[in-house]
């Protein structure tokens, strides 16, 4: 038995890992100028920057994916997070409204330094948004200890969320400045203008975060059999959730400030993931979350930005047409298997 689910495990990680291959080259190759396979080798052998297909492919192409699958990873992840904290499969950081909340204070940042005649920092998005973040966080855990139906709860992050995103667009709306247009695009979650300076900030930080999460898996292993089972491990469970939360706000931070909201992607991932492995086991979970939402944040980007080319769709709306039915699915299940005798 033990020997068939590690088969399972190393075949999915294979299957993951081919399929994110896959999908990397696609988004190299396809675009509304299309590149050949000789052509790519070409570009990047020779560190060609001055033709057209070289300023494409260097300046706009590989700087989006990377970003796409980083953050669709870290997102994955984020969400695993979550669901552990809360143990509840349907919690996420875009359900939950935490996206919604880092999104409002980057906005605000954004503005206020347009206003002022600055550019928003790298380091400053990632700072507004965690601010966000864990604001939106706070307040979730407030409603946590009154609220016990987590179905109650989560209605309350969607109406958090609501209420943010609300405010959001009100504050873009009447904004005044010439940037404002990046912004409304920026605040319907996109990977368009994606720069390598930025994949060079995002990258430390997802990066540490993810070793910091992966290094909680034997607390997260034992907290998934109960709060009793992990204290009598030795589990400090005050600073674990302290810390739990912290990552996940973290890596749901640096999503929105690059990419801007990205609705169910941090719930589908983990879910379909837990299904292809068939285990919940946080060592094997969270590498496969971050590769299965790196792959379908590749999948959908490439969709947002060739189904209806020259017009780009918001990564927001493509992720919900493939996440939310997950959910729906989840929640059909949960309450089937409540009302069974």
């Amino acid at each position: 038995m033990r020997s068939h689910r590690m088969r399972r495990i190393v075949l999915s990680f294979i299957a993951l890992i081919l399929l994110l291959i896959l999908l990397l080259m696609m988004n190299i190759y396809i675009g509304s100028v299309s590149l050949t396979p000789g052509q790519v080798a070409d570009i990047l052998f020779r560190h060609d920057m001055g033709s057209t297909e070289g300023r494409i492919l260097w300046t706009i192409r590989l700087p989006r994916l990377l970003a796409a699958a980083v953050l669709g990873g870290a997102l994955a992840v984020s969400g695993f997070l979550l669901q552990t904290f809360f143990a509840n499969p349907i919690a996420g950081p875009f359900v939950l409204g935490i996206s919604s909340g880092a999104k409002l204070t980057v906005a605000l940042a954004m503005i206020g330094s347009l206003s002022a005649g600055r550019t928003l920092s790298s380091a400053g998005m990632i700072f507004s948004a965690f601010a966000g973040a864990a604001a939106s966080m706070g307040v979730i855990l407030l409603l946590s200890g009154r609220v016990r139906s987590m179905s109650v709860l989560v209605i309350c992050g969607v109406m958090i969320g609501y209420i943010c995103s609300a405010i959001t667009d009100f504050v873009v709306t009447f904004a005044d400045d010439s940037n404002i247009v990046n912004l409304h695009n920026w605040s319907r979650g996109s990977f368009s203008g994606i720069s390598w300076g930025s994949v060079r900030t995002m990258l430390p930080v997802v990066g540490i975060a993810l070793i910091l999460a992966f290094a909680l898996s034997k607390p997260m292993g034992a907290y998934q059999m109960g709060e009793a089972y992990a204290r009598n491990l030795g589990v400090n469970l005050r600073r674990f959730r302290v810390e739990l939360i912290l990552l996940s706000s973290i890596l749901a931070a640096c999503v929105t400030a690059y990419a801007g909201p990205i609705s169910f992607l941090g719930v589908a991932a983990p879910h379909l993931i837990k299904r292809m492995f068939g285990t919940v086991k946080p060592l094997v979970v969270i590498p496969a979350s971050f590769l299965g939402g790196a792959a379908f944040c590749l999948l959908c980007d490439l969709l947002a930005r060739t189904l209806f080319a020259p017009t780009e769709l918001s990564i927001s709306t493509v992720t919900a047409v493939f996440g939310a039915p997950v959910v729906i699915v989840m929640m059909l299940q949960r309450r089937g298997r409540r009302e069974q005798p």
